[in-house]
């Protein structure tokens, strides 16, 4: 209700033209405030709002706004006032953006943009795409080890505006290299003379620049840290990562797994951005597939039709174990792939993860097969020996889609795929196929069919 008020009386603002009061208005707020108030307004809005920030707020509240609306901007603005957007923007942010304009955008961007902005968003552009290098900002403070406490806070003052944090500062030595990082508490409560050398932390942690992004996130999980070091093959200091690059990755990385575990060919679009078409050329690879591997399925069937003739009953219960095996594959592999990830499963860990499972299916097949023998005796009065052919193959249904569902993941990973690729509907499939023919086989042995 907040917003909705917000977003009228800077409406109002702009019909009766008080330009002052506007911008006063909008200095008062946050900059991610001002960007979800502009995505609210008509394009015309947008460009005149944007206007009327002043300069350093426009840059913080370009960074928060979504793709479509930063390229209007862009578009809409004079070389000169373009290559002035980059410049005022964190390297990362301009990186970000810049991916995913129009080459000529980019060219008209980078022409404009100051020298020391060209080389740094250069230098995160040579990296690899989602590494630690790609993500990182080459805005951070960095101090050398023979600097006096004092000489270190007006260096500090003098760097700090142009920085993405000013809590933890790196110290260098002669050749660039990290040597200890030192707080911004600690040089406050120092002597002034203290050396800086002297007064900082010796044990960093750092990521390498070719680091997964998965793996840095996993990093920042670890250690509990705000900010990390990202250093070369010689341990020089090329950039820092900090936690609101954690949030993103980790929002990207999940919507990703979500999409692979849904079959769906993952996309770089938000749901309401994307066109029919692009949705649809994102499912139907994986539909095909799944649709052609089914198929298996119906062969079983069909191979058995002369004995499904004789026990008619055994077709109604088909659906059910199919069922029952694709949701028990399934859970376990939503919960290897989340221990995969989180980097609590190794593939050493196969036998106890496959220990475990059996355990687990047994208990769980045994409970569903009771409770499923009790219908079919007191409700469905189907006979004893469709009953144990069912139960029995329900026991075996959920033992073999809970080992399938745990070992598909950790093995695609140790071959170099996504662990979320094997998810739900791929297992789900191939423990139907397995079901059906561990139920046929056992109606054979019981029934004798």
């Amino acid at each position: 209700m907040e917003t909705r008020t917000e977003l009228e009386e800077l409406r109002g603002l702009l019909e009766a033209r008080q330009y002052t009061r506007l911008r006063q208005f909008l200095a008062e707020r946050n900059e991610a405030d001002i960007a979800g108030l502009m995505e609210e307004l008509e394009e015309e809005e947008i460009l005149k709002v944007y206007r009327i920030l002043p300069k350093d707020l426009a840059a913080d509240v370009f960074s928060y706004l979504e793709f479509e609306i930063q390229q209007t901007i862009i578009n809409s603005l004079s070389d000169k006032e373009a290559g002035g957007v980059i410049d005022n923007l964190m390297a990362d942010d301009a990186v970000d953006m810049l991916e995913e304009m129009p080459a000529n955008v980019v060219e008209r961007l980078l022409a404009n943009a100051n020298p020391e902005t060209r080389q740094a968003i250069n230098q995160l552009l040579r990296y690899p795409e989602d590494s630690a290098g790609s993500i990182m900002t080459v805005e951070y403070v960095s101090l050398k080890e023979s600097l006096t406490v004092d000489e270190a806070i007006e260096r500090i003052r003098s760097v700090g505006l142009d920085s993405e944090t000013i809590n933890i500062c790196y110290v260098l030595d002669s050749r660039r290299r990290l040597v200890g990082t030192v707080a911004l508490r600690y040089l406050l409560l120092s002597r002034g003379d203290d050396v800086i050398g002297d007064i900082m932390h010796e044990n960093v942690i750092s990521i390498h620049t070719h680091m997964d992004q998965e793996q840095v996130a996993a990093q920042f999980k670890k250690y509990d840290f705000t900010a990390m070091p990202v250093v070369d093959n010689e341990n020089r200091l090329v950039g820092i990562i900090t936690v609101d690059d954690i949030v993103d990755i980790l929002e990207e990385e999940t919507t990703e797994d979500m999409e692979k575990m849904a079959a769906i060919v993952p996309s770089d679009k938000p749901y309401m951005k994307s066109t029919v078409w692009e949705t649809y050329k994102k499912r139907i690879p994986w539909l095909l597939l799944l649709m052609v591997s089914a198929a298996f399925t119906g062969a079983i069937i069909s191979s058995f039709e002369e004995a499904l003739s004789v026990y008619a009953a055994l077709i109604a219960f088909i659906p059910m174990l199919m069922d029952t095996g694709g949701n028990a594959g399934g859970q376990a592999s939503v919960t290897v792939i989340r221990g995969l990830s989180l980097g609590e499963i190794e593939y050493r860990d196969v036998p106890r993860v496959v220990w475990k499972e059996i355990r687990v299916s047994v208990l769980c097949g045994i409970t569903l097969a009771a409770a499923n023998f009790a219908k079919l005796m007191v409700f469905d009065r189907v006979g004893l020996y469709v009953s144990l052919t069912v139960c029995l193959t329900l026991v075996a249904a959920v033992l073999i889609a809970m080992l399938v569902g745990c070992l598909l993941p950790i093995g695609a990973k140790k071959l170099g795929f996504d662990p979320a690729v094997m998810a739900s509907p791929f297992i789900t499939t191939i423990v139907d196929a397995l079901s059906l023919l561990v139920y046929f086989r056992m109606a054979a042995m019981i029934l004798g069919i």
